[in-house]
């Protein structure tokens, strides 16, 4: 198979990469909070281990510069995607044996594990993109990845509580290893080479050639506005996502309404968002995109606050339509602004840089979650929404200043 060739087969491997990358997030994120709220463990817990299992891929800027510096022609970026795909499967193995509730110590060894291995996957994916994909490509591209990402990231959250009674626990994972390994075949049938550019960067990259180049980036205003945007951006809807099926489940939906939420209205407005916000962020200003995406996000997560006060329980079809319109916001905003971040990108640095922008954005989602699961505890749902869109609104300024410098550098 020649994959790397043309832009609709490269569209398909990164969809597919990110496929595997997706389907363990949607277990973690989504389908095993509710399950392990069924089972009576407590709400600051669960947000707890969900936020700690964030934090490889908030740091895996700290370990990214030995993917950019340990490359050679026999040991590519494709080398370390299947390394680090391989023992993401290997890690979540011993899950076929323990009790999710009641072993959560022993979960949690093994999810951080995983989660090691996944961020590092992560970082290698997202910098094989950048060097063999046009700038005019990347919204398109981006698109094409998260709508592969959301979609195996909502089959196996939402879809795992539907599959559940069927499969069981351990079915649910070989599963998972099914969507993880799987996706790896077919760069691992890959003929053609990613990159002439991959190559060049590949050979003989001694550290103190990088260090300047490294510490130049370091001085850049850019990617300090780069990383603050993306540290709190996502503060609204990644709070509300980590305790969206606790949410559902206290206002009284039962665990298979929640699993065909999440497994389908999710999966279509994520995919549809996705790639609507990727292929306007190629043709319109990633600016206007990523700015009209996060207002709408606000917008909703506000309305889903006061919706208690707006609905009757028995009308909670509505928050449910608001959450999925909001997923909407959320394809088109993640599509448009990590193209934004990867305009910024230097392809020298590809991994490094890149992954220290996801990081930012992986630590968003680990400090929403924590904070989202304290403020409930405290004051309730309607409070704690309001004040995580609130902060996503901080974002705006940072957003501003950081299209101002990329268009002035263009």
């Amino acid at each position: 198979m020649y994959l790397f060739t043309s832009p609709a087969r490269r569209k398909f491997l990164f969809a597919a990469l990110y496929v595997s990358e997706g389907a363990p997030i949607g277990f973690l994120w989504w389908a095993l909070p509710t399950i392990l709220r069924s089972q009576g463990v407590p709400l600051e817990q669960i947000t707890s281990l969900t936020s700690l299992l964030v934090l490889p891929w908030a740091f895996k800027f700290l370990w990214a510069p030995l993917v950019d510096r340990f490359q050679s022609p026999r040991w590519t970026l494709r080398s370390w995607i299947l390394s680090t795909q391989f023992l993401m499967g290997v890690f979540l193995l011993p899950l076929l044996s323990i009790d999710l509730a009641s072993d959560l110590s022993l979960l949690t060894i093994f999810l951080l594990a995983h989660a090691f291995a996944a961020a590092t996957q992560d970082v290698s994916i997202d910098a094989l993109c950048i060097h063999i994909a046009p700038e005019e490509e990347r919204g398109a591209l981006n698109g094409w990845m998260q709508a592969g990402m959301l979609t195996s990231r909502a089959l196996l959250g939402g879809g795992a509580l539907l599959m559940m009674p069927v499969l069981g626990t351990s079915g649910l994972i070989v599963l998972l290893l099914c969507f993880i390994w799987l996706p790896a075949l077919l760069l691992l049938l890959t003929k053609d080479s990613p990159s002439s550019r991959q190559t060049q960067f590949g050979k003989d990259r001694p550290t103190e050639r990088l260090l300047p180049l490294f510490i130049t980036l370091l001085r850049q205003p850019a990617t300090w506005l780069g990383l603050s945007f993306a540290a709190i951006a996502g503060a609204g809807f990644e709070a509300v996502g980590a305790v969206a099926g606790p949410y559902l489940m206290d206002h009284g939906t039962d665990q298979s309404t929640i699993g065909w939420f999440f497994s389908l209205p999710v999966i279509v407005a994520l995919a549809l968002g996705s790639l609507g916000g990727g292929y306007l962020a190629d043709r319109l200003s990633r600016h206007r995109v990523v700015t009209i995406s996060l207002v709408w996000m606000t917008v909703l997560i506000i309305l889903l606050a006061v919706s208690d006060s707006l609905w009757q329980t028995e009308e909670l079809w509505m928050q449910m339509m608001v959450l999925g319109l909001m997923y909407v916001g959320v394809g088109g905003f993640t599509s448009s602004s990590y193209a934004l971040l990867m305009d910024i990108t230097h392809p020298r640095l590809a991994a490094s840089q890149f992954s220290a922008f996801m990081g930012a954005t992986n630590l968003c989602e680990s400090w929403s979650a924590r904070a989202v699961g304290i403020l409930i505890a405290g004051f309730g749902y309607p409070i704690a929404f309001v004040a995580m869109a609130s902060v996503s609104l901080l974002s705006l300024p940072f957003l501003s200043a950081l299209w101002r410098r990329s268009t002035d550098r263009t």
